[in-house]
């Protein structure tokens, strides 16, 4: 029967080139090509081992069972739980995560969540509970899986504010906010990815975040802190902006997934924040208390099994708890600068000497560089990046798709000069890896040169 009051939403493109690659991937074999991963932003194998994590995640079981009967220990994973999941697990993540970032957490206000893509839903859904026309404040580029579930509430509008090298436009976003205001909506929260923004290949600067916050607080605007790569980082620990979450707590709700320093499978996250919020009839309540409301409603029973196993994650080789987490981020980060600089190293080399036609940007986290093609005759859409796929064998994505409606309105030719390159996977490991790398890389330096005429 026809529901009249749903509407069809765009498919992300991320999904569109899943869906297109195998034809496309055929093609590119059929004229004997190898197919080169700048695309997906998938963790890389060679850091992502689940034999050692569930190794590890089984013996530390056999090691509670030494402190008391087996039965005692499994019966809670394979059982109904809290929502908030086992004490343990928080209590130890928060104690490990404000260690590595100098603040303090409350265990009691973190919230598991389904990846940090299940904070988003959570974050979207309390807002959308009223009934009422609902802003969504974020950048432009923006993060699609946020632009998608951000969609499909019939009464939301996003205002997206543009960027630069360090950060959103404080002037704009204390605009679109006024601005979302004046034409009748509650604005629920600016959304952003500050660490390896996803896809603008940036990080922000530490002045911006200061400055984002006091725009913020003026205007009295929740921050939703997505941060997957807040492990990520190529900087030194003294050039580490911090994250918004150690600068206002009170003004932030922090999403954390395990996707990247762990393991993407077993989608764990938290959300943390100790805002507070003005409910309808003037009373103030703690924001945790509300989320924790919708989180019940939503997901009743998170995965015990799961979020022990990470608790295990969070222990030595004998089964003391870390102190921190970045030796663990170090490993994965020696692969992911190797990788990096591979990248950066072919663009210089390969277009250094024509930067009035090509920049890109230099992530100090995460796993994006953002690659801007100044060329009268070169769109960076789907059409482009079908044949470098078919024509070169080299697997990318535009990044006009990740700009929200209204800023394609504000400007036509939004990310159509620019498309994002991962230098996250390969298949290969060691060596190969760093072949396969040095490939892609020099594969779609001589694409891009061929298309521009150079």
């Amino acid at each position: 029967m026809p529901i009249t009051q749903l509407k069809q939403q765009p498919i992300s493109v991320t999904r569109q080139m899943a869906a297109a690659l195998p034809k496309l991937a055929a093609i590119a074999k059929a004229k004997g090509l190898e197919l080169h991963h700048l695309g997906a932003g998938y963790p890389h194998p060679e850091v992502t081992n689940p034999m050692g994590y569930i190794a590890h995640k089984d013996a530390y079981f056999e090691h509670l069972a030494g402190q008391e009967p087996l039965q005692k220990v499994l019966q809670p994973l394979y059982s109904y739980t809290d929502t908030l999941g086992p004490a343990s697990t928080r209590e130890m993540f928060a104690k490990i995560y404000g260690h590595d970032f100098n603040t303090r957490l409350d265990p009691e206000l973190l919230i598991p969540t389904i990846g940090s893509s299940g904070g988003i839903s959570q974050m979207c859904s309390l807002f959308e509970r009223s009934g009422e026309k609902v802003a969504y404040i974020t950048d432009a580029p923006t993060y699609a899986g946020f632009i998608s579930r951000a969609n499909l509430y019939q009464k939301a509008r996003i205002y997206s504010v543009e960027m630069d090298l360090e950060g959103p436009s404080c002037e704009a976003l204390a605009a679109q906010i006024t601005q979302a205001r004046a034409d009748g909506y509650t604005v629920a929260f600016y959304y952003t990815v500050p660490d390896g923004h996803n896809p603008g290949g940036i990080s922000f600067s530490e002045q911006r975040r200061r400055d984002v916050i006091e725009v913020l607080r003026a205007h009295d605007t929740l921050l939703v802190e997505d941060a997957p790569y807040s492990y990520i980082s190529f900087e030194t620990a003294n050039k580490r902006p911090k994250p918004f979450f150690a600068l206002a707590p009170e003004q932030t709700v922090h999403l954390f997934t395990a996707s990247k320093i762990g393991l993407p499978g077993p989608r764990i996250g938290f959300m943390y924040t100790e805002a507070k919020i003005e409910l309808a009839n003037k009373q103030t309540v703690p924001l945790n208390q509300l989320l924790l409301t919708e989180a019940s409603a939503n997901i009743l029973l998170h995965n015990p099994e799961a979020l022990r196993g990470f608790e295990a994650f969070l222990t030595d080789e004998k089964f003391s708890a870390r102190q921190s987490l970045w030796p663990i981020a170090n490993e994965k980060n020696q692969i992911y600068s190797e990788n990096r600089q591979i990248l950066l190293d072919t663009f210089e080399q390969e277009f250094a000497r024509h930067k009035d036609m090509f920049h890109w940007t230099k992530p100090g986290a995460g796993f994006f560089s953002v690659f801007t093609i100044n060329h009268p005759n070169v769109i960076c859409n789907s059409d482009l990046t079908d044949k470098l796929v078919a024509e070169y064998g080299v697997v990318t994505i535009p990044t006009f798709s990740f700009y929200p409606e209204d800023a394609r309105a504000r400007n036509s030719k939004a990310g159509l000069d620019q498309l994002r390159l991962s230098f996250c996977y390969s298949e290969g490991i060691g060596e190969r890896r760093r072949q396969q790398l040095q490939a892609a890389a020099s594969a779609f330096a001589e694409a891009i040169k061929q298309e521009c005429g150079v």
